[in-house]
């Protein structure tokens, strides 16, 4: 239980995956699918503030080598250009919007990135960010359940 509760964790902090794998990975596991589910909120929340210190202070410093330069504008463009309208144009409710739907390219990684590039305040990206990942949480929790529960 202890190690299958890690990979959880684990798979809902990283970029590879977030909590759209690390809950079903929970639930599959047989691990009681409220842990699955309160584990993978922490960990995808734990990402903004890690986001955020990268963001203001190692980027800046990784910004001087060509290659990361290169691949951080790409990102940046692609997304100002994705959903960047609407986080602009909406803030706080666009940018929940734009974390809580359960597909590729946004989450918690993406929405941070696009708070940092329209410079919404910390606080307010953070309750945003907060709040989008655990209803794309809750999303992916419920169908994972009925997917499993519907392989049983």
């Amino acid at each position: 239980m202890i190690k299958d509760s890690i990979i959880t964790f684990l798979w809902s902090i990283s970029p590879f995956g977030e909590a759209k794998v690390g809950i079903p990975y929970g639930i599959f596991q047989d691990l009681n699918i409220f842990w699955v589910l309160f584990i993978s909120i922490v960990a995808n929340i734990l990402v903004f503030p890690i986001m955020m210190f990268f963001l203001e202070h190692i980027n800046r410093n990784l910004l001087r080598w060509h290659p990361y330069r290169t691949m951080a504008l790409w990102i940046a463009r692609r997304a100002k250009t994705g959903s960047g309208d609407k986080i602009k144009k909406y803030g706080f409710w666009g940018l929940i919007f734009f974390v809580m739907i359960p597909l590729p390219g946004t989450g918690v990684y993406a929405g941070s990135i696009a708070a940092y590039i329209f410079k919404i305040k910390p606080k307010v990206a953070f309750k945003a960010n907060a709040i989008g990942i655990s209803i794309s949480s809750l999303i992916v929790w419920a169908t994972t359940l009925l997917a499993y529960k519907g392989m049983a």
